[in-house]
């Protein structure tokens, strides 16, 4: 993929404001970016993780009450530590400071629970051509300089919804929407939903892995200049 920016960013969704912006603000130490109004009683609040983003969108309603996705454990590079040091936010999701360079990871790294590893292995390397962490044994790969773990877990789900409490979606930023979302349905991957213009702001489509997680392409106008 024509990358961007090289690394991810990190979606979740809450109903549980203030406190997830203070543990994630002061506990983990994540600066404030800025507020994202998204429509539908739904806000952004974007902050600063190594040159990644973290979102977190606030949803002034109820959450649909479903199962978990696959993304399981936000792993964040931090000197000085001589092990992992493991958080749980809030809303119960699962953040783990790392040395740099465990896993491969110098920045972030994100963790899925998925059902077929094998399955798992072709998506990435196959239909969204990522470079895998060699020394991991096929179970990580790198986009940019984060990494995205998997594991098998007979928890796994299918089919997870986009909005739901907890880590939802990852975001990779790229050069041409359109080009790398039809390049990546022709190399054998699943539409989430069709490339679309959101203002000035982005052009965006969705994919889905083989557990049926999102992945957005986000074509941002600050990071590539004019969306046409």
């Amino acid at each position: 993929m024509d990358l961007a920016k090289p690394r991810i960013d990190i979606g979740l969704f809450t109903t549980n404001l203030e406190p997830m912006l203070d543990f994630w603000q002061n506990e983990v130490g994540l600066p404030f970016d800025h507020l994202l109004p998204l429509g539908g009683g739904m806000q952004q609040h974007r902050h600063e993780l190594l040159g990644s983003v973290l979102k977190i969108n606030h949803a002034r309603n109820a959450l649909p009450a479903v199962a978990p996705s696959g993304y399981r454990e936000l792993l964040i590079a931090r000197d000085g530590l001589l092990g992992p040091k493991r958080l749980t936010d809030p809303d119960g999701n699962r953040v783990t400071l790392v040395p740099p360079g465990a896993h491969g990871i110098e920045r972030i790294g994100i963790r899925l629970a998925v059902r077929n590893a094998a399955a798992h292995r072709r998506f990435f390397a196959g239909a969204l051509g990522l470079p895998d962490v060699p020394e991991r044994g096929g179970d990580s790969f790198f986009c940019g300089d984060s990494v995205i773990l998997f594991d098998e877990a007979p928890d796994a789900h299918d089919g997870a919804s986009l909005e739901g409490k907890g880590f939802r979606y990852i975001t990779i930023q790229i050069r041409n929407v359109d080009a790398e979302h039809a390049a990546i349905l022709a190399r054998g991957g699943t539409e989430g939903r069709a490339p679309q213009t959101l203002g000035k702001v982005a052009r965006i489509s969705f994919l889905r892995d083989p557990d049926g997680n999102w992945i957005e392409m986000s074509q941002r106008a600050s990071l590539v200049g004019a969306l046409e």
